[in-house]
């Protein structure tokens, strides 16, 4: 086989020192596929971008010109990343690092390829932020991965340190609206918290457990609906723990993009951020220093583009922007759509050109159409069977009201184009039925009006900073632009039983427009749940629990 021929032909190329040098650094000696091991980020970075540019295998590669080269200071630092070394091995690897930052950023920079920087990466904890720095972070869309600490899994009414956990944002706390803000804050943060203990008594007793549902997923799934009906009180202000997986250069974009923020609270993460990610990947993130020359450059681009948006705006006539609550308003869709879906789906098969294809497609009989949209459907078994990226060709876009909270779950997926208002007030608030059910809406009524008057106050002075009083139940305006396959993704997986009923809602809703404009294709989205489920995460916490024991 392959793999057998190419481990065979690279035995013994190595003499036995060699083989000692390079065996802390990689995988195995002989095989075509191998990891490396035991290398900073920044090292594997530079030895990737002279992989692209070198007839030598990667092994041959490190041996030669990064283990033996003297500057890069690789048995140094192998001495500490290696474990059980020591805390004087590991500083000494600290100093090595150091000493050979130049040597590997000579090598970053001769190539000049942006690209370079998505050879390493790290892991960031960030924890302590607002809801709203959340949505900046993950706002970058490609070469992060985030993740955050779920609203329906974990109570946020537990105080630390005597207060809340909420943002003290530095500008209203040096404000006259200091008072107010807090007052407000903790106001949410106590409703929340004395909600929680009526509103799990009451789907107690609405949703009994049935026989056979162990008590353990029960109670989950009981406290997990009442989480998800009271996290509309919490503030924006909330902090909260994220996890993210980047390479370089997703960090550097996203250093720039804090940096060059109108919130203190950016741009104080943005320093924070870059002093952590500078101890492990420096050299891809050097451009998003405020010293680099690079820099400079980027905030006047910024301030340009703020003041000629800020003069387009200006130019906008005044008209009624009130919308019912809850809108799924599909406001671009394409016409020909099915005959773009069916010639992707027979150019790689065929020798024809994109444009005849489409030709053909466009005079297929709208029963032959349906059949093959059909068909393609009955081969997906469940929704990861992901269908062609000929879906890919075709477009919607959606104009979005809803609570805020729902937007940050819709806001995860990222392989779309979508762009939000500023969190208000104005637009009015979602309340789960089961508060009204359970006798408990006074007090969540009270609290969002009150939250609505704070910020209506604070926003007349600080209009950016007031979205931190605003709480998850408010409704916040954006657009969504997908492309079918995305799309798909998107409405299957956010139907599903055990999801959150508000953005449950949502995804039925977009799903139910495609229908109506397109229901061939819609009908291959086979996995989309039209159903409510008093308890849907039951199901869900059940199987979880029979793979446990």
């Amino acid at each position: 086989s392959w793999m057998n021929k190419s481990m065979s032909k690279g035995a013994g190329r190595f003499t036995p020192q060699e083989k000692e040098l390079l065996a802390p650094y990689v995988t195995n000696m002989d095989g075509p596929v191998f990891a490396l091991t035991n290398l900073p980020e920044v090292v594997k970075g530079a030895l990737f971008s002279r992989y692209s540019r070198s007839n030598l295998g990667l092994r041959e590669l490190l041996l030669k010109e990064f283990i033996e080269a003297p500057d890069a200071e690789l048995t140094a630092i192998e001495g500490g990343t290696r474990g059980g070394q020591g805390a004087a091995a590991a500083r000494e690897s600290q100093l090595a690092v150091e000493r050979a930052q130049d040597f590997y950023d000579r090598i970053l920079d001769g190539y000049g390829d942006d690209s370079i920087g998505e050879l390493g990466g790290a892991h960031l904890a960030i924890e302590n932020v607002s809801m709203i720095a959340t949505k900046v972070v993950q706002d970058a869309r490609i070469g992060g991965s985030p993740l955050e600490k779920s609203t329906r899994y974990v109570s946020f009414a537990e105080k630390q340190e005597g207060d809340f956990l909420f943002y003290k944002e530095p500008r209203l706390m040096a404000s006259p609206h200091r008072d107010a803000y807090l007052e407000i804050n903790r106001s949410l943060f106590e409703t929340y918290r004395d909600l929680i203990p009526p509103l799990m008594a009451f789907i107690e007793s609405e949703t009994p457990r049935s026989t056979g549902v162990s008590q353990g997923a029960y109670n989950r799934s009981v406290r997990a609906r009442a989480l998800d009906a009271l996290r509309g009180l919490l503030p924006a202000s909330t902090v909260t723990n994220m996890g993210i997986f980047g390479n370089g250069r997703f960090f550097e974009s996203l250093l720039v993009k804090l940096r060059l923020a109108t919130l203190a609270e950016l741009r104080e993460l943005a320093e924070a951020m870059g002093g952590e990610l500078g101890k492990i990947i420096p050299s891809f993130i050097r451009r998003a220093s405020t010293e680099h020359h690079h820099f400079e450059g980027f905030r006047e681009f910024d301030a340009a583009q703020q003041s000629a948006l800020s003069n387009l705006v200006q130019s906008i006539p005044a008209g009624d922007p009130s919308k019912e609550p809850n809108a799924v308003e599909l406001v671009e869709h394409d016409p020909h759509a099915e005959a773009r879906v069916l010639a992707a789906l027979a150019f790689p098969e065929t020798e024809l050109p994109l444009a005849q294809l489409r030709e053909w497609a466009a005079g297929m009989p709208e029963g032959a159409r349906a059949a093959i949209f059909e068909d393609l459907a009955d081969l997906r078994g469940n929704r990861r069977h992901k269908p062609p990226r000929a879906l890919e060709m075709v477009y919607y876009t959606f104009d979005l009201l809803g609570d805020f909270g729902m937007y940050r779950d819709m806001h995860r997926h990222r392989m779309l184009t979508q762009s939000r208002q500023l969190l208000s007030t104005r637009w009015g608030y979602e309340m789960s039925e089961e508060l009204r059910a359970a006798g408990l809406a006074e007090p969540f009524e009270k609290m969002m009006d009150r939250a609505a008057a704070v910020h209506e106050s604070i926003s007349a002075d600080y209009p950016s900073e007031a979205q931190y009083v605003v709480p998850m139940a408010y409704r916040i305006r954006w657009f969504m632009r997908i492309n079918l396959r995305a799309l798909m993704w998107l409405v299957e997986l956010r139907s599903s039983p055990q999801g959150h009923p508000a953005y449950r809602s949502m995804a039925q809703q977009m799903y139910l427009r495609v229908r109506e404009v397109h229901p061939h294709l819609a009908a291959m989205m086979r996995f989309v749940n039209l159903e409510d489920y008093p308890l849907g995460r039951l199901g869900a916490e059940q199987r979880q629990e029979g793979k446990g024991q």
